[in-house]
């Protein structure tokens, strides 16, 4: 009886609910910017994000009692500074950058005060982001796989309005695979002939910085008595190293390994190939022919290499049979050998 008499108050009910909810979600609202001093953001028809002292709304709740949250600046827009580059050494808080971002831009959105100075930003009608890394497994897909088809549905659904976190893309397959795929995604968001998406990238890879309207920028530390401390700063310019080992020494990691791990890490350094200069010819690659790029095997003007090349120029694939094909390749090996 008691329902059968309130069915015909129901769309009275459901109105008031509704108006109560908003007031109880403004509540909130209110509530939460006085206790954590939020300010009111500016929201603005141009394509900018200019951040001031930002901060993440859930970290800097739960740092512990006496430690204050290190804001950062972020600014983006679509003429000079559309793409930033974050380098930094693991743990110095580039993933926690990448998230307060997105999440201010949110918190403006929805009605809310944000967690910084002051904020101005720039309608954002999507926010992407690939963050984090996890298996498929049920079915059948790596973590590279999830990070490549996650990156595949951002790239295809860009618009000008959009924001991009992007945090180590690449890091799932070798090295040079990675920073390949990168540079391309970097490439492609910059040169996309209808949206100039802003977009945060952090990555380890130090190279990106070649394009007009891509910035770097690092998460500063400083190294004192064989120790990093962690600033936790955004500040221009890349990071020339990742820290690794000293991370893996803080995690616990035995001793024997670290020093193992430095060993390594000095041959692979005195044998690196120099690639600095690698973001500048991609940018140019406009200006060369198709293939240009790819580094020449035989452009070393080493005798030896030009004697290797002019055997495998001079073999007919054609006529060549397996046992010969076997014994060609154990030739040109003991040529090489003993260069």
């Amino acid at each position: 009886e008691l329902v059968h008499s309130l069915q015909k108050h129901i769309m009275t009910i459901q109105q008031n609910a509704a108006v109560i909810a908003k007031l109880d979600c403004l509540c909130s609202f209110a509530s939460i910017a006085q206790k954590n001093r939020y300010v009111k953001p500016e929201l603005s028809k141009e394509n900018v994000l200019d951040i001031k002292l930002g901060r993440h709304p859930v970290i800097e709740q739960e740092l512990p009692l006496g430690d204050e949250y290190i804001a950062n600046d972020v600014y983006l827009d679509s003429k000079e500074q559309q793409i930033i580059i974050i380098t930094g050494p693991n743990m110095s808080g580039k993933s926690a950058l990448l998230r307060q971002t997105a999440l201010i831009v949110l918190m403006a959105q929805m009605g809310s005060y944000v967690p910084a100075r002051s904020a101005t930003i720039g309608l954002v009608d999507k926010i992407f982001t690939r963050v984090g890394a996890s298996d498929n497994i049920s079915s059948g897909e790596s973590t590279f796989m999830v990070e490549m088809n996650e990156t595949a549905s951002i790239i295809n659904n860009l618009s000008d309005r959009s924001l991009v976190i992007l945090d180590e893309i690449g890091r799932g397959t070798s090295t040079y695979d990675g920073i390949s795929i990168a540079w391309a995604i970097t490439e492609y968001i910059h040169d996309h002939p209808t949206t100039k998406a802003r977009t945060l990238f952090a990555t380890h890879y130090h190279e990106m910085n070649e394009l007009p309207r891509v910035k770097n920028y690092n998460v500063s530390v400083k190294e004192a008595n064989k120790k990093i401390i962690f600033l936790r700063k955004l500040i221009p310019g890349g990071s020339e190293h990742s820290f690794g080992i000293h991370v893996a020494k803080m995690a616990g990691i035995p001793q024997i390994v670290l020093l193992r791990a430095n060993e390594i890490m000095a041959q692979l350094e005195k044998s690196h190939v120099d690639f600095t200069g690698t973001g500048k010819a991609l940018a140019n690659r406009s200006s060369n022919k198709e293939g240009d790029m790819q580094l020449n095997f035989f452009e070393l003007n080493d005798p030896v290499l030009e004697e290797v090349k002019d055997k495998i120029t001079l073999l007919d694939l054609n006529t060549l049979t397996p046992i010969e094909a076997m014994m060609k390749l154990a030739e040109l090996k003991k040529l090489l050998d003993h260069d």
